[in-house]
């Protein structure tokens, strides 16, 4: 079944959002298990952030605050290697600022500052050494990678060493299009404290998000495997953290995409739980490539009357962008694959093929 306000059809990657690349770098044996994704819009993309998790690391998501002056964003990273990975983002910057990608700040073509806002999660010795962790070349190689056809999913880049409850995690991405032509789409990097299963039926919790028959072939795990599952002591990492980036073609102001990702956390919290803890990072970045206008409306004077068709526009792109994270996060542990003692959930619960 569709849910109210979407159009038919099944949409699966951030990229579906036109202009919108995707790129991951990872590297994985040898005692390594970590890596770095970069999200590079089209340029003149508006960009807002939402940070819930209690134990942060980010660069540059300050910029995004209404607030602030800078209203576009030139690439999003998302990394493991916890705060070492944020060193990623330097080589996005510098990736950026050959190619004469940033914000203008003289008269000469290289005059300018790449915005680049990134986040990290904890993946450290996952591969088995502490110091193999992300630098400047895996954002660099990140943005050599990027494509704006398929996004590859599962234990690659930010999600490379990621983990979920107690089991393998990685990268996932959802998309759907809106009756108004709208596209909507979120990629989810998941490494969470919480988890995405329900104890009682060994179901993921945002698989009921599904558009259409998205999870139609995901069965419910027989009981045995709930038996197993229950009776096997589980002790998730500490420091956890995911990431999302909510990517839409609809025209938005800085402090409307602030709102779209404050939603995207409401997809994280129907997804997993618990959620949003002191030792989570949890944040969410909104692009906005703004290729599609809504109707003009009061809000666009200055004032915002409940009965504006531009809200209601602005309240399903909410909607869609926070089903989107959810279902991302379904995607994310279907495709990740198990990586020595972390199982994933299709290896787990095999009856659910």
């Amino acid at each position: 079944m569709v849910p109210p306000g979407f159009r038919t059809g099944r949409h699966n990657h951030l990229v579906d959002v036109a202009g919108i690349e995707v790129g991951h770098y990872q590297q994985v044996g040898d005692d390594w298990c970590s890596g770095t994704t970069v999200v590079l819009p089209p340029q003149g993309t508006v960009g807002g952030v939402d940070v819930r998790g209690g134990g942060p690391g980010t660069r540059e998501t300050d910029c995004l605050a209404p607030t602030t002056l800078v209203s576009t964003v030139d690439a999003i990273c998302l990394s493991g290697g916890s705060a070492y990975g944020l060193d990623t983002a330097s080589g996005v910057v510098a990736w950026l600022a050959e190619r004469n990608r940033g914000l203008k700040i003289g008269p000469e073509a290289h005059h300018v500052v790449p915005i680049v806002s990134a986040a990290v999660l904890f993946d450290l010795g996952v591969g088995g050494n502490f110091k193999r962790q992300p630098t400047a070349e895996f954002g660099r190689l990140a943005c050599d990678a990027a494509t704006a056809t398929s996004t590859r999913l599962g234990n690659v880049g930010a999600g490379t060493g990621a983990r979920s409850g107690g089991l393998k995690g990685g990268v996932g991405s959802a998309s759907v299009v809106l009756e108004n032509g709208i596209t909507v789409a979120a990629l989810v990097a998941l490494n969470a404290a919480g988890s995405p299963i329900d104890p009682k039926s060994g179901e993921l919790f945002g698989a009921r998000y599904g558009v259409g028959d998205e999870f139609e072939g995901l069965r419910t795990p027989n009981k045995s495997e709930i038996s197993a599952w229950l009776e096997t002591p589980r002790t998730p990492p500490p420091l956890n953290t995911t990431l999302a980036v909510i990517a839409t073609d609809a025209q938005l102001s800085k402090h409307e995409c602030s709102r779209v990702a404050a939603a995207g956390h409401d997809g994280m919290a129907r997804a997993i739980s618990p959620i949003h803890l002191y030792t989570d990072g949890d944040t969410v970045f909104t692009l906005a490539t703004g290729t599609k206008e809504f109707p003009e409306g009061e809000a666009q004077k200055g004032a915002i009357r409940t009965g504006d068709e531009r809200v209601f526009k602005i309240n399903e792109v909410m909607a869609a962008g926070a089903d989107c994270v959810a279902r991302a996060i379904v995607h994310a542990m279907l495709t990740a694959e198990t990586f020595g003692q972390w199982k994933s959930y299709r290896d787990v619960f095999p009856s659910t093929r």
